[in-house]
């Protein structure tokens, strides 16, 4: 098989971890498959990164870069011996490390002079994350005696547009990739490609947002027409719902790519909500595995819905968001009340988690994430300051719980055995929102009944 496999963080937060990353990888190769590795950065290295590019724009402490630079270093010295037995590639990957760490010693001091930190330089930052641990993997691979390159998101050929911390990759990345990647593949070398990072067209080093390691593997496989694309987890796959809440929770062996999409934005934080996107135009399985549990077969995400007798597939929960409430008379029957809404939050860089409105045109409710609600509610006062709307009531302590499955389409009685069995445990709905597609049934209560409702939906779905 010719497989993309993605290892997170946890998969590769130590050097113990990466020597059994690279061991994996020795392991499906000597079975004859071609490997791609898309790797993060070591455990805490990227908000570490962050935060001190951060901290120094504002108090210009060159000596905090210092210690800053010294506790990674040693971090990644560490992690170089643990995962390479080898001296000669010791030698060749700290020589490769020390040419990073010292470019990424730079830059942190000459923000400390210029007192700021724009978008591009904080990708620029960020990015050294994964390019210091790419040269690890590599090393670890080749200390097992199997032929490995490493490369960075921009030099395999992942080119995107501009918008620097969520940047989208150009369709020529796929062509690029294929002509970069696809030689080596079918020369049997393990090639690891730093996740996370790519380049725009004038090779500035760009990012695809937080999680996008999982973003960049899709594309990746996407590109040289993998035969599957595996996501390494500390996790068994995409399950019913989150264990902490649930304990009862199983792994679902399969599921369809819409449903992913919906539990990915519906808050099971398995995927980033972009990932599949490169694989559902390609129409290439996805798999999510355990990297401490590789015996498991873990999560299978496939194109078409295969039936199944579990109508709902996953019950999620959404904490951290909030809820306005804006109504007037005068919103009634005023054209245009909706796009004006909606443009201000956009403008204020406002993103729209849901959204409900009653036929009257009296009332709309919009859930937000929390940290967005002030400048939100700002604008949307701003926008109206006459007498369309009469009133904006907003509310923090809340949850949006989600019922995703592709079964629900079609299937009558769903909603009613999810608000009857909200009725029965006296837990009340503040607001419901449904797409036609009907993959999707979300509604809002108050935080101190979210648990419960998750709870109590899991065991009607799942009893």
């Amino acid at each position: 098989m010719r497989i993309v496999m993605k290892f997170g963080g946890t998969s590769v937060a130590n050097g113990e971890k990466i020597r059994h990353v690279a061991a994996l990888l020795k392991g499906f190769h000597e079975k004859g498959d071609e490997l791609i590795a898309v790797t993060s950065a070591l455990g805490g290295i990227t908000d570490g990164l962050l935060s001190t590019a951060k901290d120094v724009s504002k108090n210009g402490k060159v000596f905090q870069v210092k210690e800053f630079i010294a506790d990674i270093t040693k971090k990644h010295y560490d992690a170089i011996h643990a995962a390479i037995k080898d001296e000669y590639i010791i030698s060749e990957t700290i020589e490769v490390i020390n040419l990073r760490l010292d470019e990424l010693e730079k830059a942190l001091i000459g923000i400390c002079y210029l007192g700021e930190l724009t978008p591009r330089s904080i990708d620029y930052i960020s990015s050294y994350g994964e390019r210091l641990v790419a040269p690890i993997i590599s090393g670890s691979i080749k200390s097992l005696g199997v032929d490995s390159k490493w490369f960075t998101g921009g030099e395999a050929g992942i080119i995107t547009d501009s918008n620097y911390g969520n940047a989208l990759p150009l369709e020529k990345s796929y062509e690029l990739i294929k002509e970069r990647l696809s030689p080596l593949l079918d020369s049997s070398i393990v090639t690891v490609v730093t996740g996370f990072i790519a380049e725009d067209e004038a090779g500035i080093i760009s990012t695809l947002g937080r999680s996008g390691s999982d973003f960049s593997a899709s594309i990746i496989g996407a590109a040289v027409q993998a035969d599957e694309i595996w996501l390494w987890k500390e996790v068994h796959g995409i399950m019913t719902s989150d264990p902490r809440i649930v304990p009862e929770a199983k792994t679902l062996a399969q599921v369809s790519y819409i449903e992913a999409m919906e539990l990915s934005y519906f808050g099971a934080k398995v995927l980033h909500p972009r990932t599949i996107e490169p694989a559902i135009k390609h129409r290439i399985p996805v798999r999510v595995k355990n990297t401490f549990e590789p015996e498991f077969e873990g999560t299978l995400i496939v194109a078409d819905q295969v039936p199944s007798q579990d109508v709902v597939k996953a019950v999620t929960l959404i904490k951290k968001v909030a809820l306005i409430n804006i109504c007037g008379a005068g919103m009634m029957g005023t054209i245009g009340t909706a796009a004006r809404v909606f443009t201000c939050l956009a403008n204020a860089g406002v993103n729209i988690i849901m959204i409900s409105q009653g036929s009257s045109e009296a009332n709309m409710s919009l859930v937000i994430d929390e940290d967005q609600l002030e400048a939100a509610v700002n604008a949307v006062r701003r926008e109206f300051k006459r007498n369309v709307v009469g009133d904006i009531v907003f509310d923090s302590d809340i949850c949006v719980v989600a019922v995703v499955g592709a079964g629900m389409d079609g299937t009558p009685g769903v909603s009613g055995r999810v608000f009857s069995t909200l009725g029965r445990e006296k837990i009340n709905v503040i607001m419901i929102s449904q797409g036609s597609s009907q993959h999707n049934i979300s509604f809002v209560v108050s935080s101190r009944d979210a648990i419960n409702a998750v709870r109590a939906l899991h065991r009607e779905f799942y009893n």
